[in-house]
């Protein structure tokens, strides 16, 4: 029995999802949306920490692409999806190439792909390292914020590791109201410390500015320390260097030696993320068979259901979720559609008839 072919499709029905039109958004129009914005953005983060503590994200675990031939490099696919009213799906990929820098390139390079919540058609295709290191900033800004509140008001600063991501945390501190009367700078590399401190200084930041001579002369003179490095494994096994009870911003996961943390509070962004891939609190689990040593969540602390001590150092170690990737994305798409400034591939998706 052969049945006759209808000659097109039927108009799709008012209120049915559509194939979305697919853009391209460069990083010049990215930093163009953020730039300038750190208050707005740390309050984005807050939202999105939020919802994740209610259950209303899906943020698996990251996937890590390693190479036998580049032991020191990396890949990472971050797939996440935001509920609440923002509601999109999406994917961060971001590369970690430590040997970038000594061709005066960053270490990392990334894209964002956002896909639409009824379809699942992807419809931005973003570059997205600005975007990830504006959250990683934004979301130490935001511990800062927290951890620090029942404490004297920090006003010594120090960095440990001085790329694209410590200029990011200064930028988004004093975007947000910081300021310090030192800033102390150490780098395995001098000239990379020397240049950090020269940007620094035209920024226009405030205070003293210093590059030292070791870990531990920053972090003793720091009320608030900052790792940003590209350490692989624990380098900082002392914990009377912390004595003085500093706030900690660990961004960089893998510093700190299972001693210090024990001897600290310690705060993460999630849990399950954050106790994997051999970070130090991964380490530290494994050492003492639970994680009795983690205090909470940020959300906690933001959410009141912990409290940060005063008598002890309190570290603050995030893993990094999608889902603030994805906030941060979405928000600077919204921007581009508003102001019409959109890049749009019009024939990316071509076969959307079934049947041919």
């Amino acid at each position: 029995m052969t049945t006759a072919c209808s000659p097109a499709p039927r108009p799709t029905p008012a209120g049915t999802p559509r194939v979305p039109p697919f853009a391209v958004v460069s990083g010049a129009q990215v930093q163009s949306v953020l730039q300038g914005r750190e208050q707005r953005i740390v309050e984005l983060v807050e939202d999105v920490y939020r919802l994740h503590a209610e259950g209303a994200t899906v943020n698996p675990p990251s996937y890590f692409l390693r190479f036998d031939d580049r032991p020191t490099s990396r890949m990472v696919a971050l797939p996440a999806s935001l509920g609440g009213r923002t509601r999109v799906d999406g994917l961060k990929w971001i590369s970690s190439f430590p040997q970038n820098t000594t061709a005066g390139i960053p270490r990392a390079s990334a894209v964002l792909i956002l896909n639409d919540h009824d379809t699942g058609y992807p419809f931005a295709c973003m570059e997205s390292s600005i975007i990830s290191a504006s959250r990683t900033a934004a979301s130490a800004s935001l511990a800062a914020a927290w951890l620090c509140r029942d404490r004297p008001r920090p006003v010594s600063l120090g960095f440990v590791g001085t790329g694209l991501i410590a200029r990011y945390i200064h930028t988004f501190l004093a975007g947000t109201g910081w300021s310090f009367d030192d800033i102390g700078v150490y780098d395995l590399s001098q000239d990379n410390a020397t240049a950090f401190r020269c940007s620094l200084e035209q920024s226009g930041a405030a205070g003293r500015i210093t590059v030292h001579d070791s870990v531990e002369q920053v972090i003793r003179l720091s009320d608030l320390v900052v790792f940003a490095t590209v350490a692989a494994r624990p380098h900082v096994h002392d914990p009377a260097w912390f004595a003085h009870r500093p706030v900690v911003l660990h961004v960089s996961l893998r510093d700190l030696a299972p001693a210090v943390l024990l001897a600290s509070a310690n705060i993460v962004d999630d849990v399950e993320h954050c106790l994997r891939a051999d970070t130090s609190p991964h380490l530290t689990e494994r050492l003492t068979g639970n994680r009795r040593f983690l205090d909470g969540t940020l959300a906690d602390v933001m959410g009141g259901r912990v409290t940060p001590p005063a008598d002890r150092p309190v570290v603050f170690s995030p893993f990094g979720l999608g889902v603030l990737d994805l906030a941060l994305g979405k928000y600077v798409y919204d921007r581009l559609v508003d102001s019409g400034e959109l890049h749009f591939v019009d024939d990316f998706f071509h076969e959307l008839n079934r049947y041919g």
